[in-house]
């Protein structure tokens, strides 16, 4: 007996099964990649799909700037900002003033 998935999870299916393909390349060419899929409002997987003709997921992203932050990196930066380690999002404010801070000023 087949179960049927939920229709919400079919659209899912089909990115399961895709295959991500890393490419070791000159990082020149790498960042010019990256360069231009910036330029373009991609992301660099996106620049690649267009550059090799694919289809391209055209709905909007949100733009963000991610990073990992180890609990040890919490401790840090709650000592950086007087704060607690437990404060996170404080600490995730703190740091939002610090990265246009630093664009600011550059």
């Amino acid at each position: 007996m087949s179960r049927k998935l939920p229709e919400k999870w079919q659209s899912s299916v089909k990115a399961a099964k895709a295959t991500q393909v890393a490419f070791d390349i000159d990082e020149k060419i790498q960042l010019e990649i990256r360069k231009e899929a910036l330029e373009d409002g991609l992301s660099p997987s996106d620049k690649i799909r267009d550059i090799l003709g694919l289809p391209i997921n055209k709905r909007p992203k949100r733009p963000r700037l991610t990073v990992s932050l180890s609990p040890d990196d919490y401790q840090l930066l709650a000592q950086k900002y007087q704060l607690d380690a437990s404060q996170q999002l404080e600490i995730k404010r703190k740091l939002m003033d610090d990265l246009i801070k630093y664009v600011i000023e550059e």
